[in-house]
C-alpha cells in the first residue's frame, strides 16, 4: 500500500488506464526449495461457486474501466453497484451510462466514489461487490487487486496484473489463501486471429510447437500530451525510471497459452533482455515542449525498444519485443512455430508443410488476405463464432466485449476462468525480469514458479465450445 503514497506524480494521474511432458523432462523443473508454501488452495483449475446476479464495482474509469463497465452493464444478470475514480466527472458520467442502460432495478442503486486515493478501500467496505473490475495506473494494481480479494471479491486487473516480482507473490498468495479469483485481463486472447490460431495449435495443425515470437509496438508519444490527467500523465514516468521490456502481455499472452506455458505441457525458465540506447522520447519532449517543461526535466532511461528472449521448461523459445517510441506501424507479431508450418499476424499470413488445399502447393508461399476466408471458416474458434455478434461495438474489435462476456459466464456458471491468476504472474513477470537482465548485460533470470510446480498438473486451456 505504502506505494500509493510516496509516488508524487501519481497525485495528477486520473484512476483510469488504459500432452508433451515426460517424467525425464520434469526433472529440469525450477528449483522450489526457496519458495515460501501456500497458505491456502492451488488456484490453477479453481472453480467458484456459482454468482447467479454478479455484482460489480469499478475503480478506475477515465477510460478502459469505462469501456469495462458499459458493455458489463448490458449483460444479463449483471449490477454495477459501485464506481470510484479520483474524478467526480468519470464518476458521475458512468453512473448515469450504466443507468442508461439498466432495465428495470438494474444498475438503479449506484454508489459513486471520488476526491482521494483512498476511496476505493471506503467502497469496499461499504458495498461488498463480488467482483472488481481495476482499470488504474500500473502500481495500483496489485494493492487494489489484494484489498479487493481480502474484501471477499473476484478481482479482474487491467495489464499489467503488477509491476513487482514480489507483488505477484503477494498477489498469489492472496488468492490462493482467499480462494478468490485474480485474473488479468488480456483482452488480446479474445481477438479472432489470436483465437484461431489457438485452436489450430490444439487441432496439431502446425505439429509441435517450437518458437514463438510476440511483440507490442506500438508508438504512442502522443500520450505525452496527457500531461496532467489520463494515461500519458503517469506512463511517461515509467518510461523515464525503467529500462526494460515493460508492456509485455499484450503479444505473449496468446502465444503462451498456444504453448500451454504454466499449464502440464510446459512452463516458463529463463529470461535475456537487451534495449537500445533511450533517445526518441528525450529527442519528441525537447521538440515539443519548453525547455523548462517537466518532461525536460526527466532523464529518460528506457531503451526505445527492448528485445527479450524467454526459454520454456522445455527449451522452447519466445522473443519478446516493446517499441511504443519508433515511428512504425503497430505489430504484435504474434508467430507461432511448429515441426509442420507457421502461423504469423501482421499482416495475418499462414504457411504449412505441404500447402493448404487449394491455394498453396507447399510451406514456401504464405496464405494471406482473401485467401485466409478457406482457414476462417474451417478453423474459427468456437467461443469466435458464438460470441463475436454479442461482442460487436464492444471495444478493439469486440475482443473486449468477448473477455467481459467470458468473465461473466464464468462466475455465473462457476467455471474455470480462462486466464488463472498465475498466467498472469508469469505474462506481466518479464518486465521486472527484463529490467534487471538489462541491468546485469543481457544476464538470464530464472521466472519464479508462481504454481509452486502445479503447473505440470494444470488443465490446458480447451477449445470451449
Amino acid at each position: 500500500m505504502k506505494n500509493l503514497d510516496r509516488r508524487n506524480f501519481i497525485k495528477k494521474s486520473s484512476l483510469s488506464a488504459a500432452g508433451i511432458v515426460s517424467g525425464t523432462l520434469l526433472s529440469n523443473a525450477i528449483d522450489l526449495s526457496e519458495v515460501t508454501p501456500s497458505e491456502g488452495e492451488y488456484m490453477g483449475d479453481f472453480s467458484a461457486p456459482k454468482i447467479p446476479i454478479v455484482r460489480a464495482a469499478f475503480i478506475g474509469v477515465g477510460n478502459r474501466g469505462g469501456d469495462h463497465l458499459k458493455f458489463f452493464a448490458t449483460l444479463d444478470g449483471t449490477e454495477v453497484v459501485a464506481v470510484s475514480d479520483l474524478y467526480e466527472d468519470n464518476v458521475n458520467k458512468w453512473i448515469d451510462v450504466a443507468k442508461e442502460i439498466g432495465k428495470g432495478d438494474r444498475h438503479k442503486k449506484i454508489k459513486g466514489f471520488y476526491g482521494g486515493e483512498n476511496k476505493w478501500k471506503k467502497m469496499l467496505k461499504k458495498v461488498k461487490p463480488d467482483v472488481v473490475f481495476i482499470a488504474t495506473n500500473w502500481i495500483n494494481h496489485a494493492p487494489m487487486a489484494i484489498a479487493a480479494m481480502e474484501a471477499g471479491a473476484h478481482a479482474f486487473v487491467e495489464v499489467p496484473i503488477a509491476t513487482t516480482v514480489e507483488e505477484m507473490w503477494d498477489i498469489v498468495n492472496t488468492s490462493e489463501k482467499t480462494q478468490r479469483h485474480c485474473m488479468m485481463m488480456e483482452n488480446v486472447n479474445y481477438s479472432r486471429d489470436e483465437m484461431m490460431f489457438l485452436n489450430m495449435c490444439r487441432k496439431g495443425v502446425i505439429g509441435d510447437l517450437l518458437h514463438a515470437e510476440a511483440a507490442y509496438i506500438h508508438e504512442l508519444r502522443w500520450q505525452m500530451k496527457e500531461e496532467e490527467r489520463g494515461t500519458g500523465s503517469w506512463r511517461t514516468g515509467h518510461y523515464a525510471r525503467r529500462n526494460g521490456n515493460l508492456y509485455p502481455t499484450h503479444g505473449l499472452g496468446p502465444v503462451a497459452q498456444y504453448m500451454n506455458l504454466g499449464r502440464r505441457d510446459d512452463t516458463f525458465k529463463s529470461i535475456v533482455s537487451f534495449s537500445t540506447p533511450a533517445m526518441g522520447r528525450q529527442d519528441y519532449a525537447q521538440k515539443n515542449y519548453a525547455a523548462d517543461h517537466k518532461w525536460n526535466d526527466l532523464d529518460f532511461k528506457g531503451g526505445d525498444l527492448n528485445t527479450s528472449i524467454v526459454k520454456t521448461n522445455l527449451g522452447r523459445t519466445i522473443m519478446i519485443q516493446w517499441d511504443e517510441t519508433s515511428p512504425r506501424p503497430y505489430s504484435r507479431l504474434n508467430l507461432i512455430q511448429g515441426t509442420k508450418g507457421c502461423l504469423a499476424g501482421f499482416p495475418t499470413r499462414v504457411a504449412l508443410e505441404g500447402g493448404v488445399e487449394g491455394i498453396t502447393k507447399d510451406h514456401h508461399r504464405w496464405v494471406q488476405g482473401e485467401d485466409l476466408e478457406v482457414l476462417y471458416q474451417k478453423y474459427d474458434h468456437p467461443l469466435y463464432s458464438r460470441l463475436n455478434q454479442a461482442a460487436k461495438g464492444s471495444g478493439h474489435g469486440g475482443m473486449d466485449g468477448i473477455m467481459v462476456y467470458r468473465i461473466v459466464e464464468c462466475l455465473q456458471k462457476g467455471w474455470p476462468l480462462d486466464q488463472n491468476v498465475y498466467e498472469g504472474c508469469f505474462w506481466s513477470a518479464v518486465a521486472p525480469l527484463s529490467e534487471q537482465s538489462v541491468k546485469e548485460g543481457g544476464a538470464p533470470q530464472e521466472f519464479p514458479d508462481f504454481t509452486r510446480g502445479n503447473w505440470s498438473t494444470t488443465q490446458p486451456l480447451g477449445i470451449i465450445n
